[in-house]
């Protein structure tokens, strides 16, 4: 291979800027995902059907088609068929937070169902309501045993922040496909994409597993 490699040609404010644009959309999806993924997991086991099957076909709906699918869908259908107009990059938003909403939820599920029963007997017995239950004792337990899971679903949502670059949100993967086509470096520069990407997944992965590993042994 006749390659010459230069990665000094690589102008990299961009692709920090791009980087900040990234973190941002993560970071407001997950928002939407921790907070209102909590509450699609109770209406999912509500005993009510009219309330708990458009919850579960929601879920099955993100769940089961593609990422891209559905930013797309938002990015040109929303417009068309609701006369809603928003900037790209609260369509980002709104298209990955409901994403990581739907798979925050099936992580909760479980985390409540895993609650023990003499905690709640013992809230009944305190004179709790409904709310006031789910609110100081399901919530906190579930949350903690969901934490592994929702900074994995987190990450996940981290790197499928990539897919809004082709409805041109100027994310680093927007900013990476700009400057590569710039420079004539695709190489170079997807490689430093790459990186960016790693550098900050991987930090998160560890805690993960550290995670983990430690409730693994409070469990044993």
């Amino acid at each position: 291979m006749n390659y010459s490699f230069d990665f000094q040609s690589i102008a990299y404010a961009p692709l920090m800027k791009g980087l900040l644009v990234t973190l941002e959309l993560t970071i407001a999806a997950n928002a939407i995902g921790l907070t209102f993924g909590f509450l699609l997991a109770l209406l999912i086991m509500s005993r009510i059907a009219i309330i708990r099957l458009p919850a579960m076909l929601f879920v099955e709906f993100f769940r089961c088609t593609p990422a891209i699918v559905q930013i797309v869908w938002f990015f040109y259908c929303v417009p068309m068929l609701f006369n809603v107009f928003l900037g790209s990059l609260t369509m980002g938003i709104l298209a990955l937070g409901l994403n990581l909403m739907a798979f925050n939820a099936e992580a909760y599920r479980a985390s409540i169902q895993a609650v023990p029963r003499e905690q709640i007997d013992a809230g009944i017995a305190l004179g709790l309501n409904p709310f006031q239950r789910v609110l100081y004792i399901v919530l906190p337990s579930a949350f903690r045993a969901s934490i592994p899971v929702l900074l994995t679903n987190g990450i996940v949502i981290f790197q499928q922040s990539a897919l809004v670059a082709i409805v041109a949100v100027q994310d680093l993967m927007y900013q990476g496909k700009t400057l590569a086509t710039e420079t004539y470096r695709p190489i170079e520069t997807f490689t430093i994409v790459a990186l960016i990407y790693f550098a900050v997944s991987f930090p998160v992965t560890q805690i993960v597993g550290y995670l983990e590993r430690r409730r693994q042994l409070l469990v044993s």
